[in-house]
């Protein structure tokens, strides 16, 4: 327990000195812009670590759940536990996020520290980890594009289907399953079971957020197309007009 005592204080150190770094080389960009760099690179390499765990150490979630952990799930766990202590203290200082991005944060902090502290379904937890911070980076590449003035181009466009996509596939879809064979094993203790599936709930409310935003977007996309191709029928049919009366 030592030794995941003093990883914790390393994680956490290394997060909050990268952003302090960060804020140090981009002085003239806002905290939450470098808080939010953090935050992109947090969620590239534990998707990465995730990956890695579940794909070619073969340690799957939807069969191997409530197992003891391994030194690298501990290793993995700990490195996000860190980020999510120095993240959590981030936003509630600067008043940053509503209520369910908070309520996410202290699920996933709950979550990370019993399994540690009771050292098993690492397997389970990492599994959840990587369905979620693998749509992390699209949102935050979406943030800084809409701050750079990028965000109506086709990377823009590109990397929000990707980001609806990505949540509806693998959060609610491939985290329907999971919440499934979670609760339908008798490895996992109840601990584990409840805490994911307050995860899946918050997930829900974001994916309704998410929703609301892509029928509004897509609709209005498509009534802009309906509008641009009538104009372009209108234009075709009055120069074929125009040509068949000089003949």
């Amino acid at each position: 327990m030592a030794e995941v005592i003093l990883g914790l204080l390393v994680s956490g150190l290394l997060w909050v000195c990268s952003y302090r770094a960060l804020c140090l080389l981009n002085s003239r960009c806002s905290a939450e812009w470098n808080c939010r760099l953090v935050t992109a690179a947090h969620g590239v390499l534990i998707t990465c670590l995730s990956y890695k765990n579940g794909f070619i150490d073969n340690r799957w979630p939807f069969t191997d759940p409530g197992l003891p952990n391994t030194q690298y799930e501990v290793q993995i766990i700990v490195l996000c536990l860190g980020y999510f202590m120095f993240d959590f203290s981030w936003c509630v200082y600067h008043g940053t996020e509503g209520i369910v991005m908070l309520t996410h944060h202290c699920a996933s902090i709950f979550g990370l520290t019993a399994a540690l502290i009771l050292g098993v379904s690492g397997t389970d937890v990492i599994g959840v980890i990587f369905g979620a911070e693998l749509t992390n980076p699209f949102l935050q590449l979406r943030w800084f594009l809409k701050e750079t003035g990028r965000y109506h181009t086709l990377l823009g466009e590109i990397n929000d289907f990707l980001f609806i996509s990505l949540f509806a596939g693998v959060r609610i879809g491939v985290g329907g399953y999971f919440f499934y064979t979670e609760w339908t094993n008798d490895r996992p203790l109840l601990l584990f079971k409840v805490g994911g599936t307050l995860l899946y709930i918050v997930s829900w409310v974001f994916m309704l957020q998410i929703g609301r935003f892509a029928i509004r977007k897509y609709s209005r996309m498509y009534r802009e197309w309906r509008v641009k191709s009538s104009s372009h029928k209108m234009k075709v049919s009055h120069s074929n007009g125009a040509f068949n009366h000089v003949k």
